[in-house]
């Protein structure tokens, strides 16, 4: 079983992960997640105000906020890519739920290939509300196809360089296996899925016909045609199961 953790002032469990993100995120009993979108894409200091404000109107704690989709104008190398977290984790220690180096809160960050933003943004966002509703939630952070916690991501991605049918192939099922393992930290499965997003501008679509990929489509893939957010890598996917979406924004 995946190990998980508990964040109790947000009301929800975690699986560990790394500085910039856990690895995925599922209320407690007697919570559950719901999921926000903006309409558009609003750049990163905007969004954290417009969550915030978001936050307070629902009357919730900052603590609640446990999940986000981000959206940057290009692929970040390493260090690119470590600058920014230390960025955006700065927020999240502000509102005191980035402490003593853990983080709690979900995330992917997807960089589209088509109407890129300016500057990184926020997508989407989710919180714990209080539930009376029984059936379990949770929200797993993207993978892209590299073993996370290692001194680098380069020199673990899943066939590196390879775009090919087989390379692209290689790399689902390793993204599909990660998504399994975490899941299994909440007890759950492809069949408790509400809902799945692919991130990727290759050729994939072999992939859909094997095996593997079919135990994720019980509601179908949403594909975002953008690249996962480090150089080299070439596809990322996430997925919920969340019951209550909603839209922000004119």
């Amino acid at each position: 079983m995946t190990h998980i953790e508990l964040f109790e002032p947000g009301c929800y469990q975690y699986v560990p992960g790394v500085f910039q993100y856990s690895g995925g995120v599922g209320a407690v009993e007697g919570y559950a997640i719901e999921r926000v979108r903006f309409q558009k894409p609003v750049p990163l200091q905007l969004g954290v105000e417009l969550i915030d404000k978001h936050l307070a109107t629902v009357k919730l704690p900052r603590a609640a906020f446990c999940q986000c989709e981000l959206r940057s104008p290009g692929q970040f190398t390493e260090a690119g890519f470590r600058a920014f977290n230390e960025l955006y984790v700065g927020t999240l220690a502000d509102w005191g739920i980035f402490r003593g180096g853990i983080n709690p809160v979900a995330r992917s960050n997807v960089c589209p290939e088509v109407n890129a933003p300016a500057e990184p943004s926020f997508y989407a966002f989710a919180y714990t509300v209080p539930a009376d509703d029984p059936r379990k939630t949770f929200a797993i952070s993207g993978s892209g196809g590299s073993v996370e916690g290692k001194s680098n991501y380069h020199d673990h991605i899943v066939r590196r360089g390879d775009t090919s049918p087989e390379g692209m192939s290689e790399k689902a099922k390793f993204v599909l296996s990660e998504m399994e393992r975490r899941m299994a930290g909440f007890a759950a499965g492809w069949d408790d899925v509400t809902a799945t997003q692919v991130y990727s501008v290759f050729d994939f679509f072999a992939v859909l016909g094997e095996v593997e990929a079919r135990r994720a489509a019980l509601h179908g893939l949403t594909w975002h045609f953008a690249r996962p957010p480090i150089v080299d890598l070439d596809f990322e996917m996430d997925c919920r199961r969340v019951f209550h979406e909603h839209v922000l924004g004119e």
